[in-house]
Formats: structure tokens, C-alpha cells, sequence
């Protein structure tokens, strides 16, 4: 039994955890894949107080996890299954076994979106659905494409581009959803292209991305390229990962939270990106995970 239990351990989990620690409170951190979540596969962190110098998604999750586990934040590598929120008492089931506690704390994030179109599944890995950071160096001199236009699509882009040929931004709307700084990037940078108003319509191949269809906002015409051996980096954005709260009041598959961070349900609290709010940043999913877990503690 934990006085409070908390799923996910990207940068609200985290945090939620050190200041329940803190409260001295029993508290247990439940992890699917590794420390960091979403935050910890990107190329670059940026625009967070007191970052290191060159700060990677990869060095910044592993000095969340040596702070948290610093702390006295215990962390299990863990897949949840099923949730039991009501009562005084809540039940988490996960593959490796069951924990309970007086307190919850969802934090568990989201998953990146795919686009559902054509060749997407059957060259994952083969020239889409690629992880800047880890595969961007394979793709050294060969056109680069990312779909996607806001902060961290463009922010990807601007890494990637220091690899590329030639980078090439595929976005729906009419101009980046990115803030000033980003767009000055882009403008300066001698070899991203800009297809706006525009969608990947699909992508075929063998065993790599050998051409791909771009479609037109405006007319749904469709452009063919053949560019065999490129690279295509999707940020469509991400869904929320909850399928499992549905005993939690959602909008838009974000679940609704107070100032508190408290749920519809008692005892039952939400962090980061998996709760409705107006800025999904490192900086708000902290602070997110603050008040949770102080309220938690408090409860």
C-alpha cells in the first residue's frame, strides 16, 4: 500500500514524485518504458530554466531520473492494464503484478500521432515514423521531410536539417504553427523548404520509403516524388494516452482537471500532457506535477 501512486515518469511524473517524497509520503512512480517519456526522444531541449549547455531529450531524462531516484523516488518498469479509481482506496493492475493507494496521480502522457496513410505501417522504420535523435545521422546527404508545424515539429526540423540535403516541411496550414524564433531558423537555414497548405498523402516503397505522394490543401491535387533512400520524420501531435480512465471526465480525450489538478473523481489527480491545458511545455508539465503531488500530499 502507497500513500500515493503515480503513472508515467516523464517530467510531470517525475516531479510529482520528488515533491510527494518530499511530503513524506510512500510513493511509487510507475513507468512503461524509460524515465522521460516523450520529452526524452527529442534532439534538443529548449526554452526550460537552468538547462545544461546542449541539453539532449536523452541527458535530460537521465538527470530526471538520478534526481528522482536521489530523492528516494521509487521507480517500476511496469505496463499498466486496468485501473480501479473509485473508493477510498485506488488499484492499479499492471503486467507484472497489482499496487494500491489512497492517491493517484495520472501522468502518463501521450502517444505520438500517426497520419493513417498509405505504406505508413509497412515501412515504419524504413524511411518513416524515424526518432530525430537516434536516426537522423543515417539519413547524412539525403533529402529529409517532416511533417508538421508546430514548436516541436519545426524544432526537429532544424536539427535534421544540419544532416540533410535538402529538409523539406510538409504542413497543413497556410503558415508554421512555431513561435518567431523557430521561423527566423527556418528562414535563415540555406536548405528547408517550405510545402504549406499540404499533407503526406502516402509513401510507398520495398524495403525503404522509395517515393511519396503530397497532397494540395486547397485542390487535393497530388504530387508524386520519387526520391528513393529518403527520410520522413513525423510530428503530427500527439493522443492522449487514456484509454484506460474511463471512469474520469474527458474533453477531446483530455482528462479535465482543477487548479488543484484534482480529477472528477476524489483522490484521483492528472498531470502534464494528459490533462486539458493551454500550454503542453517541460516548464507546465512540471509545475503540473507539483501541485498534484502537494495536494496529494495534503488530501
Amino acid at each position: 500500500m502507497y500513500d500515493i501512486l503515480i503513472i508515467g515518469a516523464g517530467p510531470a511524473g517525475i516531479s510529482a514524485g520528488i515533491y510527494a517524497v518530499s511530503r513524506g509520503k510512500k510513493t511509487l512512480v510507475l513507468e512503461q518504458a524509460q524515465v522521460g517519456g516523450i520529452i526524452g526522444k527529442v534532439s534538443t531541449v529548449t526554452h526550460y530554466t537552468a538547462l545544461e549547455t546542449h541539453e539532449t531529450g536523452a541527458t535530460f531524462a537521465a538527470r530526471m531520473k538520478e534526481q528522482a531516484l536521489g530523492a528516494g523516488v521509487e521507480i517500476a518498469y511496469e505496463t499498466v492494464t486496468g485501473v480501479e479509481l473509485t473508493g477510498e482506496v485506488k488499484t492499479v493492475h499492471t503486467d507484472k503484478g497489482t499496487h494500491q493507494a489512497k492517491r493517484i496521480i495520472l501522468a502518463n502522457g501521450g502517444t505520438p500521432r500517426k497520419l493513417g496513410i498509405p505504406g505508413e505501417a509497412e515501412l515504419a522504420g524504413k524511411g518513416i515514423g524515424l526518432n530525430a535523435a537516434r536516426d537522423g545521422a543515417a539519413y547524412t546527404g539525403k533529402n529529409i521531410y517532416v511533417v508538421g508545424g508546430a514548436d516541436g515539429a519545426v524544432k526537429e526540423a532544424l536539427y535534421l536539417a544540419s544532416f540533410a540535403r535538402k529538409l523539406t516541411i510538409i504542413h497543413f496550414e497556410d503558415q508554421l504553427g512555431c513561435i518567431a524564433e523557430f521561423r527566423q531558423k527556418v528562414a535563415a537555414a540555406g536548405n528547408i523548404t517550405l510545402r504549406l497548405g499540404s499533407r503526406l498523402h502516402g509513401v510507398y516503397g520495398q524495403d525503404r520509403v522509395e517515393r511519396l505522394e503530397i497532397a494540395s490543401e486547397p485542390d487535393g491535387s497530388i504530387e508524386t516524388i520519387e526520391d528513393p533512400g529518403c527520410g520522413i520524420f513525423v510530428y503530427a501531435g500527439v493522443v492522449p494516452n487514456t484509454e484506460l480512465y474511463t471512469g474520469v471526465e474527458l474533453q477531446d480525450g483530455y482528462i479535465v482537471t482543477n487548479e488543484k489538478m484534482e480529477t472528477s473523481i476524489p483522490g484521483v489527480y492528472a498531470a502534464g500532457d494528459i490533462r486539458v491545458k493551454q500550454v503542453r511545455q517541460v516548464a507546465t508539465a512540471v509545475a503540473d506535477g507539483a501541485i498534484a503531488a502537494i495536494n496529494a500530499a495534503m488530501a
